[in-house]
């Protein structure tokens, strides 16, 4: 069962038009497995906070990722650990939601997890000066004017060479785990977004290979200085 995006978005309105918040900017940073993600959300924030806020405020620009853990699973009031499997791309079968139903005072299930994750990545958008590292991050936010969408890939080789060494893998067993995560990945977006849709499709995509992560950083900066962000 996918997540109503256009309910979503409608809801979402309603409560930023009511608390008068002016959405974004944000930047969403998606990636193939092996292209490092993390490194240039990390760079591109400590570029960002060295100029002043656009909004006037004392707002830094932040890279987010884990956080939108620890924060999904306090607005639910459960352990982290009761939902981090489905931000390791894991569903639970018809049999172990019985069990968890049956056993947990404070049983979630995989559908409220997924769109209490929407509403938190939401919040961070809306907020304005974030970085969001996947979690499915450009089909939640892509509506927001003040939006940019980064996509980091490279060649399977490449990425294999990497992985193979980061997890002590055979270059094989590597390239079928990157191929696996990226599956994974694309289907969580896909939970969001819709099977099939080109609404979200990525503002620039960045080869990963040839492109050093300066480079990248200065390339995004300059296009959400091109688009009025900063």
């Amino acid at each position: 069962m996918k997540v109503d995006l256009s309910k979503y978005k409608n809801d979402w309105y309603k409560e930023d038009s009511a608390k008068n918040i002016y959405p974004g900017p944000v930047i969403t940073i998606s990636r193939e497995l092996g292209c490092p993600a993390k490194k240039i959300a990390c760079t591109l924030a400590d570029e960002l906070n060295k100029s002043k806020s656009p909004r006037g405020k004392d707002l830094p620009w932040r890279w987010i990722s884990k956080e939108i853990l620890s924060e999904s699973a306090k607005a639910l009031n459960v352990d982290c650990d009761q939902i981090e499997h489905i931000f390791q791309y894991k569903n639970r079968n018809a049999f172990e939601d019985l069990l968890m139903a049956q056993s947990k005072d404070y049983y979630k299930s995989d559908l409220k997890i997924r769109t209490t994750i929407a509403k938190v990545i939401r919040t961070f958008a809306t907020n304005g000066n974030a970085i969001i590292v996947g979690r499915g991050g450009v089909a939640i936010t892509r509506d927001i004017p003040k939006s940019l969408h980064i996509m980091l890939e490279a060649p399977l080789e490449w990425r294999a060479v990497r992985t193979a060494s980061k997890h002590d893998l055979s270059l094989e067993q590597a390239r079928n785990y990157a191929q696996s995560i990226d599956k994974k990945r694309k289907q969580f977006r896909d939970h969001f977004q819709g099977k099939g849709n080109d609404y979200t499709r990525f503002d620039v995509k960045f080869n990963c290979m040839t492109l050093e992560t300066d480079v990248i950083v200065k390339i995004i900066i300059g296009a959400i200085k091109a688009r009025g962000f900063i």
